[in-house]
């Protein structure tokens, strides 16, 4: 429940928007120039403001920081042909957010403050939605545990926040990989369907040894054999085997991405077959070297698509095609900018037009 959808508005006394250099926006790292903030108290969403970016009050004891209650979401608001800004596909990141929500004991967040939040921020900070080809504003949903108490339990009081960055493309060039088979990601029974803090927190180290021996990204297999592919951590993984669109089916370890859903619906339109089932890491090894696969690619809200040049697994380099060959990917690609910027009709209705 909410007590009113009032929104407080406080602005920067001066913007820092003409001292930014849209031409090299590393992600995640220029924030625009207000936030917007809800809390919650009594079972109450209150305390609804946008004001100035910048660092929070809190306790060093804060639940989130102790016991891990903390979830997110990723999204994007795009800068249409027509000048106007839409956000896609917001509806299912509410979604999967109060998803998030659920699994980490956490309230779930009312759908009128999740979206007029993003509304009223994004009409402050107009002027920071890029308009260069490829470009965009990241929307960073937030909410995190703060009671301070150092006891094992779901918190009484959250903070629930909405960062934007303008941002480019994630990845510039065709990914290196390593499938890890040591390391896991998520567990059966676990929260890895769930956009939580932890999930990232114990991917970092297997991928800090990995950028070491110079990859780009894991793919990250299955706890129980590491026999089975399933995501890469920050996005998605698609294969193209036998012209048929194949990726790892939604299950527990696995996150419903937003970017791997469209993705699917826009293949389909264009009469590709797709396939959501478990893959094997034999059948990807197979497909590379009998060249039944020939495309293979991430897709994510950040990533969007990026394709994958290289496979590493046990220490062999497999070498996929040339990712200007790839008909299927860049197609569904070019498809899926032209509906985000406005270019081509919006037949699914998943931009949400401010």
């Amino acid at each position: 429940m909410t007590d009113t959808l009032n929104i407080k508005i406080t602005k920067v006394d001066q913007s820092r928007l003409p001292g930014i250099n849209f031409s090299d926006l590393p992600f995640g790292k220029v924030f625009s120039d207000h936030m917007f903030i809800a809390e919650y108290e009594n079972g109450v969403w209150s305390n609804l403001q946008v004001l100035p970016f910048g660092p929070i009050p809190m306790s060093p004891a804060i639940s989130a920081l102790h016991y891990g209650q903390a979830i997110f979401e990723g999204m994007k608001a795009y800068r249409q042909a027509d000048g106007k800004i839409s956000v896609f596909r917001g509806d299912k990141n509410f979604q999967r957010f109060n998803k998030s929500a659920v699994r980490m004991a956490m309230p779930t967040i009312p759908k009128e403050i999740f979206m007029q939040g993003i509304v009223e921020l994004i009409k402050i900070d107009e002027k920071w939605v890029p308009n260069q080809d490829g470009y965009s504003l990241y929307l960073r949903p937030v909410m995190f545990a703060t009671d301070p108490y150092l006891g094992v339990k779901a918190s009484d009081k959250y903070t629930f926040a909405i960062l934007t960055t303008p941002t480019g493309p994630y990845y510039s060039k065709p990914l290196k990989v390593k499938i890890e088979t040591e390391f896991t990601r998520a567990d059966e029974g676990g929260v890895g369907y769930a956009k939580t803090a932890g999930n990232y927190g114990r991917s970092i180290f297997p991928f800090a040894e990995a950028a070491k021996e110079g990859f780009d990204q894991l793919i990250w297999t299955d706890s129980a054999t590491h026999e089975y592919i399933e995501e890469a951590g920050t996005a998605n993984l698609i294969f193209v085997i036998d012209g048929k669109l194949v990726t790892p089916s939604i299950r527990s370890t696995v996150l419903d991405g937003v970017t791997r859903d469209t993705i699917i619906h826009l293949a389909k339109e264009a009469g590709i077959e797709v396939e959501e089932r478990r893959i094997s890491i034999k059948e990807i090894i197979e497909g590379i070297k009998n060249g039944t696969l020939t495309d293979a690619f991430a897709a994510g809200t950040a990533a969007t698509v990026t394709p994958i040049g290289e496979i590493s697994y046990h220490g062999k380099l497999y070498i996929l095609a040339d990712p200007e060959t790839r008909s299927i990917s860049k197609g569904i690609a070019k498809t899926l900018n032209d509906i985000r910027y406005g270019l081509a009709p919006d037949k699914f209705g998943w931009n949400w037009v401010l």
